[in-house]
Order: C-alpha cells, then sequence, then structure tokens
C-alpha cells in the first residue's frame, strides 16, 4: 500500500574524502550477503547518489509523485523508509574517517538542483538530514548535536537548505 511522501532524507555514503562511489558500490555494499562484506538487504538504501563530479546517478526507480509505493521503498533510515525518499553524496567523512562536509564544488551544485526541484514539486514535503531522525531526548523540540545518533550527512541540511533558499 501507498503512503503519503513525508520526507526528503538526504544522506553521506560515509567514506573518506576524495574517494567516489558509483550506484554499482552502492549495490553491493548494501545487498551483497553479509558474508561477502555486505548489509544482505534485499534493496539498496538510496533513490539517487551524489557522485565527486556532480553526476547524480538512480539507484532504484521512482514515478516523482507525491506517494511512496512499495516498490519505491529504500533502505535509508528504520522507521522512516515507507515515507521517505533517500539521496546520498560521496564523501562525509576527512581521511581518518571522522565526520566532516566533504562536499566538492559539483557535489554542492548538483545537490542544490536536486533538492530545488525537488521543493518545487514537493512543497509539504520536509527536507532533513539522517541525523535529524534522532529521538529529541531531552525534549525540548530541537535535535542538537548530542542527541545525533550518527553525524550522517555530515553537515547542517536546515542551514544548507537556508543557504540555498528553501524555506520549510
Amino acid at each position: 500500500m501507498k503512503k503519503a511522501l513525508k520526507y526528503l532524507v538526504i544522506h553521506c555514503t560515509a567514506t573518506p574524502e576524495g574517494r567516489d562511489v558509483s550506484s554499482a558500490d552502492i549495490r553491493r555494499m548494501h545487498t551483497a550477503p553479509k558474508s561477502a562484506g555486505g548489509r544482505g538487504w534485499k534493496q539498496v538504501g538510496y533513490t539517487d547518489l551524489i557522485r565527486l563530479d556532480g553526476t547524480v546517478e538512480r539507484l532504484v526507480n521512482n514515478n516523482e509523485d507525491a506517494w511512496v509505493d512499495p516498490w519505491e521503498i529504500t533502505n535509508g533510515a528504520t522507521g522512516y523508509n515507507s515515507v521517505s525518499r533517500h539521496i546520498v553524496y560521496a564523501g562525509g567523512c576527512d581521511k581518518g574517517m571522522k565526520p566532516k562536509d566533504t562536499r566538492t564544488d559539483a557535489q554542492k551544485s548538483a545537490m542544490a538542483e536536486y533538492v530545488r526541484d525537488f521543493h518545487s514539486k514537493h512543497l509539504n514535503v520536509k527536507i532533513i538530514g539522517h541525523r535529524d531522525l534522532s529521538p529529541d531526548l531531552n525534549g525540548n523540540g530541537v535535535i542538537e548535536p548530542f542527541e545525533f545518533m550518527k553525524a550522517c550527512p555530515s553537515f547542517d541540511v536546515a542551514a544548507w537548505l537556508k543557504e540555498i533558499g528553501i524555506t520549510q
């Protein structure tokens, strides 16, 4: 049964700065058996990948409407997949594997174009980072850094949205 699209969730691949990642890499990392170093999932975690050069690669087809059909569901964030579309950029960690916004200028440009286009078609869909799905442990209505379950996507999506002219 399809559900209304509520979120566009931005992720990083959690790979070191400068290492490109392809759709084939994502497929292998997510769908290969655990015994072969994969996660053993039936489906990848993201709809689209933004590579280092700004190329956007489609991983899972979707009909671009305001619904998430069962065949469009990706494994981006437990508990949110049936109401979300997930995109990812290659990077998100420094050479020592600590969280860092490693987006290249080309990735920033491609992501801004992608998100602006998405927002123009889906004004009621909330655009967030993966870390923004963390629980509000102190109940103040704000997900603060000490509450992040993970750093992904390694940048503040809300602040970036303002920079590119999107208000939610």
